[in-house]
């Protein structure tokens, strides 16, 4: 692989004004095709094959007037007064009959005739029915929906707007831009260079943009949830920096040790590119598996974020090369003077820290690994439950409506639950109905059962259950359960179907089925990757150790969120403000980018450690080495990463903002404290054990050449590796075995000192 990478980069190179004229005319198509038909993103999650969906695809077809979204306006009356007064039902006569003749609304309900007036007089609920569903309702009917109820609000009547109308959609914010900004400025540091930032970032997003942009056109072809692009953005942009980072910081290394320019890039992409290469590959591997867990909006936002960064990886292969072309020696490193040099990395803080962790690699081990079990502890009191109005942020009108319907009616009423009882003729589900709402009502935690409401042909009936606490709690959900058993016995009797749907149920299934996926999603995913780096490394102790750090970083992950979101523990210094469950699918979509991302981190600073290992240095030379020279890009490449992330921590939107978090703490914990630290004191305990693999299969495993070997052997014979007749660039080498005394005396002082 190390030569034919090599070929490519030296080929764009030669021909970089192809190359970029290429990469300009797919982007420009692409925004093109994108300003003409845009995107078609929706916030509706369907979970196909669970007793909630089944039960909301049943209302839609049999109850084809309320299918669509619904929306709710709630009046408050000023203190002292009453909505009940002449004047207050003028007003809510006047907005019902407003709420009527919006755009796209089949209908809106009198309070005063629905009974759903509090008991004293001041709080009453609006409900409005609309026939599309909410991400087909047009700005105009939002519009003059938002506007109902304005002459009641001249009179002093409190009033806010809810419902799952709400179509506002998921937009980046000065939090993103903030983020890039310290990237570029992370950069500008590491490289000591406008020019090799500004193309690293350049080129990073191009990537990003010509992902995003390809995204939101197939979005006409898929269903696509409006929180997937969010993911494909953070995803794409972050990993897009970091293969760039790497690629150039390996660039401008060979040109101090005198490569020519076309020579550093074909070398640099020839073995730093392999690691790019595997490193996205894992990546793409781990969202690509989300598909085994059989819910549609899960597997499109896994396959989206995983065609960006397969994008990424691409963009610094081909187009970052070309760019690198046209820079020349200009990023040489330079000395005080000026001088073209190539520094001594050996004498800085990453060889400082190398030496310092494996001088005291089992003091390290054992207090990393206490420290982030002690930080994974609340993970055990992890709560999910999909998304609900007291999540989202306050001064918002999603909010301000939940609470005020709490207020007056009680929590319950913000998330009532669904029963759908399927008969065989209009008097078997009439009987079964009324046999269910008994039963019902009896239990724990409910405050009403709403008469059953036949289908146009009677033989479905639908009954509205109302909680007593909020959607999200847990005395809801345990309802869910004790309302499917209440039910169980009597459908079963009576030879009937009952189903419980609303969105607590949903979240209760969701919960439920990924729960039931996510063994199969861990073995498929570890599975797969274990293979790619038994087949990267030639070895099995050092893809066992990957995985290991790996659960040690999930779990910290995992338990500092919970303490966070859930417990609200420094939550105001996020913006959190309000506390609750995990949104459902957060953990298993965790795992599958954590896992990617922390395998790029293991896959950059330990191919150095092999890559040296296999050209003669012994283990702990090798390791000291990996880490000395790759602490600087994985630092840079973990800062830029959780500056990214923490930059949508500053939205709005509580999933988004909870995964943020979670990956920006998640990299922190994976590149600083797993794989700089605790990584390379398992190797220097491993020593030359950590390379072995059995003779049968190392012969099976077909050979990826990541540390560039066949590339310097061909090199080191005057061949050139792409085969156009030109001579053997400086600085290659010949493989020495393991230990043997090729490794100048300076270098091994310095490593072992």
């Amino acid at each position: 692989m190390s030569t034919a990478l090599y070929r490519l980069a030296r080929a764009c190179v030669r021909r970089r004004g192809l190359v970029v004229i290429l990469w300009v005319v797919l982007v420009a198509g692409l925004g093109g095709a994108f300003a003409s038909f845009g995107s078609t993103t929706s916030p509706a999650i369907t979970i196909p094959g669970t007793e909630s969906q089944r039960a909301l695809d049943a209302l839609q077809q049999e109850f084809p007037a309320a299918s669509g979204a619904r929306g709710t306006i709630i009046f408050k009356a000023p203190e002292g007064q009453t909505l009940a007064s002449p004047e207050g039902k003028r007003a809510i006569g006047a907005a019902v009959k407003e709420a009527s003749e919006v755009p796209g609304v089949v209908g809106a309900a009198d309070p005063f005739t629905t009974g759903t007036v509090s008991r004293d007089g001041r709080y009453a609920l609006v409900p409005v029915q609309f026939q599309q569903t909410a991400d087909q309702v047009s700005p105009e009917s939002l519009e003059a929906y938002q506007q109902v109820g304005e002459v009641a609000e001249q009179q002093g009547i409190h009033v806010e707007h809810g419902g799952d109308v709400d179509q506002s959609d998921v937009a980046t914010g000065p939090g993103e831009v903030a983020g890039v900004a310290v990237a570029m400025l992370v950069l500008v540091i590491t490289f000591g260079s406008l020019v090799a930032a500004g193309m690293t970032m350049l080129t990073a997003l191009i990537g990003v943009g010509t992902g995003m942009l390809g995204l939101m056109l197939t979005s006409h072809l898929f269903d696509m949830t409006s929180t997937a692009p969010i993911l494909a953005l953070m995803l794409g942009l972050a990993v897009g920096i970091d293969y760039s980072l790497f690629i150039t910081s390996r660039h401008k290394q060979l040109l101090g040790e005198g490569l020519d320019p076309e020579e550093a890039v074909g070398r640099a992409v020839g073995t730093a590119g392999c690691a790019v290469v595997f490193a996205g590959l894992t990546v793409v591997i781990a969202l690509s598996a989300l598909s085994v867990v059989g819910i549609p909006f899960l597997t499109v936002m896994g396959l989206a974020a995983a065609g960006t960064v397969a994008v990424a990886v691409l963009v610094a292969l081909t187009l970052l090369p070309a760019l690198l072309g046209y820079a020349g020696t200009r990023l040489t490193p330079k000395n005080k003077a000026g001088r073209h040099e190539a520094p001594d990395a050996r004498a800085g803080l990453g060889f400082a820290w190398a030496r310092f962790v494996t001088k005291r690699r089992l003091a390290v081990v054992l207090l990393g690994v206490i420290g982030l079990g002690v930080l994974a502890l609340p993970a055990a009191d992890m709560r999910l439950a999909l998304p609900d109005g007291s999540s989202a942020a306050q001064g918002t009108e999603k909010r301000a409506a939940y609470d005020l319907i709490s207020e007056g009616f009680g929590p319950g009423y913000n998330g009532q639950l669904a029963l759908v009882v399927f008969g065989d003729s209009p008097q078997q589900a009439e009987q079964v109905a009324g046999d269910v709402t008994r039963a019902v009502s009896g239990l724990d935690h409910v405050v009403a059962v709403a008469p059953p409401q036949p289908s146009r042909d009677g033989d479905v009936m639908l009954l509205s259950i109302v909680p007593q606490e909020g959607p999200t709690s847990p005395e809801t959900a345990q309802l869910v359960h004790d309302v499917r058993a209440a039910v169980a016995p009597i459908a079963k009797a009576d030879g009937a179907d009952v189903a419980v749907t609303g969105s607590t149920a949903v979240g209760v299934d969701v919960s439920q089925k990924l729960g039931d996926a996510l063994p199969v999603y861990l073995g498929v995913v570890i599975g797969l990757s274990f293979l790619l780096l038994v087949l990267v490394f030639r070895s099995l102790l050092v893809p066992l150790k990957a995985t290991l750090g790996f659960l040690l970083t999930v779990g910290a992950t995992f338990g500092v969120t919970v303490a966070v979101f859930q417990w609200g523990w420094l939550s105001g210094l996020i913006g959190v403000t309000g506390v609750g469950p995990l949104v459902s699918f957060l953990p298993i979509l965790l795992i599958g980018i954590l896992f990617g991302l922390a395998m790029d981190y293991e896959v950059f600073l330990v191919s150095r450690m092999r890559e040296d290992y296999v050209h003669g240095a012994s283990a702990q030379q090798a390791t000291v080495s990996g880490v000395g020279h790759g602490a600087r890009v994985v630092t840079a490449a973990g800062i830029i990463m959780i500056s990214v992330f923490s930059g949508f921590v500053l939205s709005e939107d509580t999933i988004i903002k909870s995964m943020g978090f979670a990956l920006a703490f998640g990299v922190l914990v994976d590149a600083f404290v797993v794989r700089q630290t605790i990584v390379p004191a398992v190797m220097s305990l491993l020593g030359d054990s950590a390379w072995w693999l059995p003779r049968w299969l190392d012969r099976v495993l077909p050979r990826v050449d990541i540390e560039g070997e066949s590339l310097r052997r061909r090199l080191a014979g005057g061949s050139d590796a792409a085969s156009d007749g030109s001579a053997a660039a400086p600085g290659g080498g010949t493989t020495r075995r393991p230990g043997t005394d090729g490794e100048p005396d300076q270098e091994r002082e310095l490593i072992e000192a």
